[in-house]
C-alpha cells in the first residue's frame, strides 16, 4: 500500500455486470495507489458497500419504472439510464465537490456509455477521465463507424455476411459490432458520443496490455489525442482470493469442489455472461453438443439464459440422469477462480472483454460464441490474430461444437493453440512486474491524475 496521496477519485460505473467488475477493480488498484476512493452507483444493479468497505458509496436514484428496468433491449434501457440520472448525478458530484472535510477531489473516472457525464464535468470544471470495459481492438473498430457507413460494409446485410472489411482486417462484415434494438440508430447515436466525447476527456484507460493489442493502441493514440493507459490485466494486480466479489449474483461454490475430482485440463467451462440470451432450440443444440462430445463439462445456466424459461425446463426428461456426473450445471460460477483451475481445459465462451482477458491470462483456449457488440471483434482476434481459439462460423450446430470440442481437447491442433495462449499468459504476468508495460503506464496514470489538481486551477 503506497503513502496515502490526500486525494479523492470519483467512479461512476455502468451498472451492468461487464462494467462494474473492471471499475471496482480499477478502484482497488488507485486505492493501493494512496487515493481515496468514492463510488456512485445507480439504484438499479445497485452495489453492495459492504464488500469495499475502504470506499466511500453514494447511490443516485435512476427513476427507472419496473417496466423500465427489465427491459431485454439494452439500448433502450441505456438510453433510459443516460436520460434519468442525468440531473441525480450532477445535484450528487456538486454536493461530493462542495464538501470541504473531504480530501480534494482530482478527477472523475467513468464509463463512456453515460453520455451526460462530460457535459457535467465541464459545468462543475471537473477533469473526467474515461475507462473503456471493452478491449482496445474493438475501441478502433468503433472508432472507423464513419468510414464503414460510408464504404456500405453498415447497416449489414445478409448477403454480405462473410465478405471481408479489407480496411479492418481480419474482419468480416458479420464481425462488425451492432447491438439489436428496436430503434437501430441508437447505436449509431452511441457509437458517435462514444468517439466524439472521448476526444473531450482528460484520458482513457484500458483493460488490456501493450503486448496484446499493441497495433490497437497505437491507432486509438492516433485517433484521439488524449493520453492512453493500458493497465491491464486489472484482477491479476490482486491474489485470487484477496479481491472481493462484485458479482451481481450468487456465485455457487460447489463447482470447485466438483472440478477438485476431474484430472488436469479434462473439463470444458461453458459460460455466455450474464446478458447473453438462446432460444430454446439453440440451449438443447448446447446440451446435445455437450453430451455427445463425451468430454467433462460445467456449463453456467443463468436464470434467463434461455428465453421465455426459468432455468433448466427444456430439457428433456432423464437428460441430467444420462451424464452420469460427466458434467456439472450451475446458476452462475466464480469464474475467475474456475478459469484458474488446473481441471479446466477449453472455455466456451461470448467473447465479452473480461471473460476474453480473464481466459487469456490463465493460458485456457477458447470456444467462441459471439452474441453482439464488441464480442463479435474479440472472437475473431481470438481466433485469426491471437490463434488462441476457435470461432463457431456457423453459429450454434451440434456439428461444428462437436469438432471445435475434438480440435481443442483432443487433436494435435489443440496443443499448438494451448501452447500460444501459454505464451501470451506469461506476457500477461510480465507487464504487471516492475518495468513492464502496465506497470509503467499505471505510474504514468498516477502521476496524470496528480497533475490534473494544476490543471483545475486554470479552469
Amino acid at each position: 500500500m503506497e503513502q496515502r496521496k490526500g486525494r479523492r477519485l470519483i467512479l461512476f460505473p455502468l451498472p451492468f455486470q461487464g462494467h462494474i467488475n473492471p471499475m471496482l477493480e480499477l478502484a482497488n488498484i488507485l486505492y493501493r495507489k494512496g487515493f481515496s476512493i468514492t463510488i456512485i452507483h445507480t439504484n438499479f444493479n445497485s452495489l453492495n458497500p459492504s464488500t469495499h468497505p475502504h470506499f466511500t458509496f453514494h447511490s443516485i436514484s435512476d427513476n427507472l419504472s419496473e417496466s423500465e428496468a427489465a427491459d431485454k433491449d439494452i439500448l433502450l434501457l441505456l438510453s433510459n439510464l443516460n436520460a434519468k440520472c442525468c440531473e441525480p448525478f450532477r445535484e450528487c458530484l456538486a454536493t461530493l465537490l462542495s464538501n470541504v472535510t473531504e480530501e480534494p477531489v482530482a478527477c472523475l473516472i467513468c464509463d463512456p456509455l453515460f453520455d451526460f457525464t462530460q457535459s457535467v464535468a465541464d459545468s462543475l470544471k471537473l477533469p473526467r477521465i474515461l475507462l473503456r470495459t471493452g478491449g482496445a481492438s474493438s475501441t478502433a473498430v468503433y472508432s472507423s463507424f464513419p468510414l464503414l457507413r460510408e464504404k456500405g460494409y453498415i447497416p449489414k446485410q445478409d448477403s454480405r455476411l462473410e465478405e471481408p472489411v479489407t480496411e479492418l482486417s481480419p474482419l468480416r462484415v458479420k464481425d462488425l459490432p451492432m447491438i439489436n434494438s428496436s430503434e437501430p440508430e441508437r447505436f449509431y447515436k452511441l457509437v458517435r458520443a462514444l468517439s466524439y466525447d472521448t476526444k473531450d476527456s482528460y484520458g482513457f484507460i484500458f483493460n488490456t496490455f501493450e503486448d496484446l493489442e499493441q497495433h490497437a493502441l497505437a491507432t486509438i493514440r492516433k485517433e484521439f489525442h488524449i493520453p492512453i493507459f493500458p493497465i491491464g490485466p486489472f484482477h491479476k494486480y490482486f491474489p485470487a482470493a484477496s479481491s472481493s466479489s462484485t458479482s451481481l449474483l450468487s456465485q455457487d461454490q460447489s463447482c470447485i469442489s466438483w472440478l477438485n475430482t476431474q484430472p488436469p485440463k479434462s473439463v470444458i467451462y461453458v459460460s455466455f455472461g450474464s446478458i447473453a440470451a438462446v432460444n430454446e432450440a439453440q440451449f438443447l443444440e448446447i446440451a446435445w453438443a455437450l453430451a455427445s462430445s463425451k468430454q467433462l463439462f460445467l456449463w453456467v445456466v443463468r436464470p434467463g439464459l434461455v428465453h421465455g424459461s426459468e432455468w433448466l425446463e427444456p430439457l428433456p426428461s432423464g437428460f441430467l440422469e444420462s451424464l452420469n456426473g460427466m458434467g456439472q450445471i450451475v446458476k452462475w460460477a466464480p469464474q475467475k477462480e474456475v478459469l484458474a483451475h488446473q481441471a479446466v481445459g477449453v472455455f466456451w465462451t461470448h467473447n465479452g472483454w473480461n471473460s476474453t482477458l480473464e481466459s487469456i491470462c490463465e493460458g485456457v483456449p477458447m470456444i467462441c460464441i459471439p452474441f453482439s457488440a464488441d464480442q463479435m471483434v474479440n472472437a475473431r482476434y481470438v481466433s485469426d490474430v491471437w490463434k488462441i481459439g476457435l470461432r463457431l462460423e456457423l453459429g450454434i450446430n451440434r456439428g461444428e461444437i462437436d469438432r471445435a470440442i475434438r480440435r481443442l481437447m483432443i487433436e494435435k491442433e489443440g496443443q499448438a493453440i494451448r501452447g500460444r495462449v501459454s505464451k501470451l499468459k506469461d506476457m500477461a504476468n510480465l507487464c504487471l512486474k516492475q518495468g513492464g508495460s502496465s506497470y509503467q503506464s499505471l505510474d504514468g496514470l498516477v502521476n496524470h491524475i496528480l497533475s490534473l489538481e494544476f490543471l483545475l486551477r486554470k479552469l
